[in-house]
């Protein structure tokens, strides 16, 4: 089976934000997203405001950008039309990886769409629990022979990523005592999780094949992976953050990526191979990170080296200067730091219950303040 990977230029990026809509006075989730849809209007091309599995859900994509600063722009653009339909219906925005405490079966699946009908069917229970957030960076590669030695480099980085963007520590009004409760929650779809390490793109087009000849899935789309291609636009898409409640954290955690996926690329222009992980280092490191954020001690290397994670994102980011420079995305590779320095978001939203004596719809609101005001 042949699959084609489209031209693009090398590095350029576009990022996928998903938006939750939740009641100003309760602070549930409230399925505004189809009258928000139909108030803002279609839009042709990028960037432009779709729906998502549920109706409490809008993903806002930016067009594709050179540098992160002006596919942030797009977002925080699209966000504040968004807003601005929202406030008169009395609903505000929020995004994190999950919400502190709405209930999953009380959410409603958006209705006409034989993908979603498609996937609550045949993943039933599970399918009905993805009341989870996420951001997707997509960084173009203008060679295909590049793509999976480049995946498995980033994958070396999947705790960096997951521990910065972690945003879910609370289902259903539990602590969970996770980070990222929604990166084990989300890979308990048949095809979500880790994506397998392949040697060429020859194997992925095998199975690929495999899939659709057995009914596992009938688009490349199906494949939720963490880090997977993405053939139609010729990108790498990054899938591994939870959701993120502020541009800026975005425009850092966007920018990281861009420099570790050029960096991974000039290496290989080099000659030189790329430094990957053994399958069960990589699969620690993601449970590690989810568990425990900022404060996980992640597995560096083959070797089994390991380190705690803020102190290999203080090494990394001096080293991925001299890139953030050429790319344009200094300023915002630099903004690493500040969350490292003031805290995830879970760590902010654990922060804000115990000041309000455990309760979640303050959590809620902090939420929203941080949206609207960055």
């Amino acid at each position: 089976m042949h699959i084609d990977f489209a031209g693009s230029a090398r590095s350029r990026l576009g990022i996928e934000w998903e938006i939750a809509c939740v009641d100003r006075r309760s602070g549930e989730l409230t399925a505004a997203a189809p009258e928000l849809l139909s108030k803002i209007g279609a839009v042709e091309g990028f960037p432009h405001v779709t729906n998502e599995l549920l109706t409490n859900t809008l993903e806002i994509v930016s067009a594709p950008h050179h540098r992160v600063r002006d596919a942030v722009a797009d977002l925080t653009g699209l966000v504040e039309r968004v807003a601005g339909f929202a406030e008169p219906m009395g609903v505000d925005l929020i995004s994190s990886g999950t919400h502190p405490f709405s209930q999953w079966f009380q959410q409603q699946v958006t209705p006409d769409k034989p993908r979603y009908a498609t996937l609550i069917d045949r993943t039933r229970w599970w399918g009905r629990q993805m009341m989870i957030w996420g951001v997707h960076v997509h960084v173009a590669v203008e060679d295909r022979r590049k793509v999976f030695p480049i995946i498995d480099g980033l994958l070396t980085y999947l705790p960096h990523f997951q521990a910065l963007s972690a945003s879910s520590p609370f289902w259903s009004g539990e602590n969970t005592g996770y980070a990222s409760n929604r990166a084990l929650m989300f890979q308990q779809l048949p095809t979500a999780g880790l994506p397998p390490q392949f040697t060429d793109w020859a194997q992925y087009e095998a199975m690929v094949a495999d899939l659709k000849h057995i009914g596992v899935i009938e688009d490349l789309t199906e494949l939720r992976w963490d880090i997977r291609p993405s053939p139609k636009w010729g990108t790498i898409e990054v899938r591994t953050f939870d959701g993120i409640p502020t541009t800026r954290e975005i425009g850092a955690i966007a920018a990281l990526t861009q420099c570790l996926a050029e960096h991974l690329s000039a290496e290989l222009d080099a000659g030189r191979e790329v430094p990957t992980m053994q399958p069960w280092y990589v699969r620690e490191n993601k449970w590690r990170s989810a568990r425990y954020g900022m404060d996980a001690i992640i597995i560096r290397n083959s070797a089994g080296d390991e380190r705690l994670v803020t102190e290999d994102l203080g090494e990394l980011l001096p080293a991925l200067a001299p890139i953030a420079d050429a790319l344009g995305c200094a300023v915002e590779l630099e903004q690493v730091r500040d969350i490292i320095t003031g805290g995830a978001s879970y760590q902010r939203q654990l922060r804000v219950a115990a000041d309000n004596d455990g309760s979640l719809k303050a959590v809620v609101s902090s939420l929203v303040r941080e949206l609207r005001e960055g």
